[in-house]
């Protein structure tokens, strides 16, 4: 059975891209989602306005795995035309490359790692730690594991965490947040203004709204699921983290094909060279890639998904608050 390096290299004859379908992917998803924005705003029937503006926040979340491939140097990588397609389509989304690929790469090297800041990824607390956590800090905790924090990651991820921290924490070296911000607001507003209330309901706020919960919701999902596991600094290696820490979340055809194969998680984070239309085949070529831990979109995956709060060491697995609760107070030692 293959583990650690020898895992690893196994992977490594599908960490190359075929240019002409990187470039096949990476236009058509463009196209498709410019002919859905098209269709929201000229189509003269409202019903067939909604579907396209619901259709393209969908098309977006693909397009924004594609992007996050880019930006892995996966697919197309050193191409100018590229460059320039993914830069503008990273502030369109507001996850600008300068911030995206940072924090992004800091995730990739501390998946599953205790005690490491929370870069890019949510935040875990060990048992004790929120024991020991004053309330305000036990607030802050699980505002940002909340779920309306995840439905609402328009606002709170990508608005304010990706594109308004990043600013204002270093402006010189995130100017393209603050141009995402710019261009945002403006272009709101000039929908406002030239086309109303309704246009700017359809080909902004609805279709931003449902790519950034998606994506937020899958970013969570693939690292906070019954079973995953979190290790010290001293206990983590690369291998684990990717096959024990990620999930591989099952999916039907259609899903797979909006959210650009990233269920295939584990495999992304043990090579994340391997290009996402590739993940598949790495997956049926190699059987222990298919040991993966599970997880889906049923409500009731999400819903077991969603209520796991704090690492507890002591039974090796993420508990509720519930379950936290239900446990009995620590014995204090009573002095004589």
């Amino acid at each position: 059975m293959l583990t650690g390096k020898q895992l690893i290299l196994a992977t490594k004859p599908y960490a190359k891209e075929t240019r002409w379908k990187s470039w096949y992917y990476t236009l058509s998803t463009a196209v498709i989602l410019a002919g859905l924005f098209a269709g929201t705003a000229l189509l003269p029937w409202l019903l067939l306005r909604i579907l396209c503006s619901i259709l393209s926040g969908l098309v977006i979340v693909r397009m924004f795995v594609i992007y996050h491939d880019y930006q892995h140097h996966t697919i197309l990588y050193q191409s100018t035309a590229a460059k320039v397609l993914f830069s503008a389509f990273g502030v369109f989304i507001l996850a600008p490359a300068s911030i995206w690929k940072r924090s992004h790469d800091y995730h990739h090297a501390h998946n599953s790692k205790l005690f490491t800041a929370s870069i890019g990824s949510f935040p875990i607390m060990t048992q004790q730690k929120y024991l020991e956590s004053t309330p305000a800090e036990r607030r802050s905790y699980l505002a940002a594991r909340h779920p309306v924090t995840i439905l609402f990651g328009y606002i709170s991820m990508f608005m304010v965490g990706m594109s308004l921290r990043s600013f204002t924490s270093s402006p010189s070296r995130h100017m393209d947040s603050l141009l995402a911000l710019v261009l945002h607001f403006t272009a709101g507003t000039l929908l406002f203004v030239f086309m109303g209330w309704l246009s700017l309901l359809l080909l902004l706020i609805i279709p931003f709204f449902i790519a950034c919960a998606i994506g937020a919701y899958l970013f969570y999902a693939q690292h906070n699921f019954p079973g995953v596991t979190f290790r010290d600094k001293e206990g983590w290696c690369h291998d684990n983290a990717a096959m024990a820490s990620s999930s591989y979340m099952l999916m039907s055809p259609f899903w797979k094909w909006v959210t650009g194969n990233i269920g295939y998680h584990h495999i992304h984070h043990l090579n994340s060279r391997i290009p996402f239309y590739r993940l598949p085949e790495a997956m049926a070529a190699i059987p222990e890639l298919q040991q993966a831990k599970t997880t889906s979109l049923s409500p009731g995956a999400i819903w077991a998904c969603l209520k796991l709060k704090i690492w507890s060491p002591e039974v090796n697995k993420m508990i509720t608050i519930r379950q936290l609760k239900a446990q009995p107070a620590p014995v204090r030692a009573v002095a004589v």
